[in-house]
């Protein structure tokens, strides 16, 4: 990547203001740490010559000038930090350890520092000295005076090395800052390149994962699962496409036919009858009610597919939905001598939509009434377990072959046996779309000892904690 377009992105300048931020707040700590220690320690070298002032005063008052000045001889012989100058009003030197009267600079605390020369090893060194001065009757002067010269070296250093510190913590901050944004440049460039190829048409494009498990590979992951929900609905879209003009085509032609023979034969002059041209009126109408249905069924999908419906997620019984399904196919069970039973259960209340519920749980009892014998048995129940939350269909027909049963639930697909059976081959597609609106699962297994047992298995995160009747309340 070039300097100039890393310099222009947002991630260098996030980490440019992050790295100016934090030197900003290391050198106001430095230098708060920095004031708040000499400030210490000057108080410290301030109290003790305060002190030693004040003993000395006492020292004049009691003594006089020339106790005063034996009183400064003598100290000024123990050595150590401590330094005194007595001195006339002409400033000569009268006592004490320093050699002449220093040039002073005098600070915002009336106190004076002052660099003298003393011997160190035998050499004369340049040191620094904190001290203040105590004016003596007669125009008399008695400076006394701590050295601190360790801690003007200390001051010293600090004030040196403040800026290469900080002027270190930039470079190295930047240079770091370099490198993390073209870390995450480069898996952004990953991202765009993978977005411009699947925009370009190839959506079984993936954005890749290095395994890390940081943002980036969540975000990645998500980005891989919207995408495959886009395929998927894309793929379905061209089946359906495929399947309308396939499967439609023939109901409409024979539809057209049906009505353009009518026409021919009142043309031709033939004789209708009332009861004739009502019974073409009705198979055309139960063609048109086929063809609505499809297209209804079809709609009713890609609004479950798309969550246009998730407005109306209430709580609502699944035995209570299970009891008026059963009693809504009760007459077609009787009339096709099929027992539709429902087991009975507690209250099973969840979060869910009642009305496309209800309309796949019918889909599931119309096929089950539909492929049972005469004579056969139809059961609807529902269950609690540590998997989910089962509403299922169980029948004693035929059932579904284990090769068949991953796709029989997509759009327009019926199997061979059910080729002379009324139908659209969309009641398992719609089942299986409620199912994913639902994010519930359609399971399809063997009810023994023959038949199809159909189940829709709601996540136990759907269960309401209380009964739907105590809900109610």
């Amino acid at each position: 990547m070039r300097t100039g377009h890393l310099l222009r992105t947002q991630a260098f300048r996030i980490v440019l203001v992050y790295v100016v931020l934090f030197a900003f707040s290391v050198t106001a700590l430095l230098a708060f740490t920095y004031w708040n220690t000499v400030r210490t320690l000057d108080g410290q070298t301030d109290q003790i010559v305060a002190a030693e002032i004040t003993g000395l005063a006492e020292q004049y008052q009691h003594l006089g000038l020339r106790g005063l000045a034996e009183t400064v001889r003598s100290r000024s012989t123990h050595g150590g930090e401590a330094l005194y100058l007595l001195t006339d009003r002409l400033r000569r030197p009268l006592a004490g350890n320093l050699d002449s009267w220093p040039q002073t600079v005098v600070t915002a605390e009336n106190f004076v520092e002052f660099d003298y020369e003393r011997p160190v090893d035998g050499k004369l060194e340049a040191r620094r000295a904190r001290g203040r001065m105590f004016a003596v009757t007669g125009g008399f002067v008695l400076l006394v005076a701590q050295d601190v010269h360790e801690r003007f070296l200390t001051r010293r250093m600090f004030t040196t090395t403040l800026p290469w510190t900080v002027a270190l913590i930039l470079v190295l901050g930047l240079a770091g800052g370099a490198l993390m944004s073209r870390k995450i440049l480069r898996r952004l460039d990953i991202i765009n390149r993978t977005s411009g190829e699947i925009m370009a048409g190839d959506l079984t494009r993936r954005v890749p994962r290095i395994g890390s498990g940081d943002e980036f590979d969540m975000l990645a992951e998500n980005l891989n699962h919207m995408l495959d929900r886009i395929e998927r609905l894309m793929r379905g879209l061209r089946e359906v496409t495929d399947s309308v003009a396939h499967d439609l085509r023939t109901p409409l032609n024979r539809l057209r036919n049906r009505l353009e023979e009518s026409v021919m034969w009142l043309n031709a002059g033939g004789a209708l009858t009332k009861e004739d041209i009502a019974g073409e009126i009705e198979r055309a109408i139960a063609e048109t009610d086929q063809l609505i249905g499809t297209f209804n069924a079809l709609l009713l999908i890609a609004e479950t597919d798309a969550g246009t419906t998730r407005a109306a997620m209430t709580a609502l019984d699944l035995v209570s939905v299970a009891a008026d399904v059963t009693e809504l196919y009760e007459p077609l069970a009787e009339e096709r001598k099929v027992t539709l039973t429902l087991i009975p259960s507690g209250d099973v209340a969840i979060e869910g939509n009642r009305s496309l519920i209800a309309q796949a749980l019918a889909n599931l009892v119309d096929n089950a009434i539909k492929y049972t014998p005469a004579g056969g048995h139809v059961r609807i129940g529902t269950a609690v377990g540590s998997a989910g939350v089962d509403l299922w269909v169980s029948d004693s027909g035929p059932g579904i072959p284990h090769q068949d049963r991953t796709r029989v639930v997509d759009r327009f697909v019926r199997l061979e046996a059910s080729r002379n059976t009324p139908g659209t081959g969309l009641g398992l597609s719609l089942v299986a779309a409620v199912a994913h609106f639902h994010n519930a699962a359609l399971i399809l297994e063997d009810s023994l000892p023959t038949g199809l047992k159909a189940i829709l298995r709601f996540p136990r995160a759907a269960l309401r904690a209380t009964s739907f009747k105590n809900a109610a309340q």
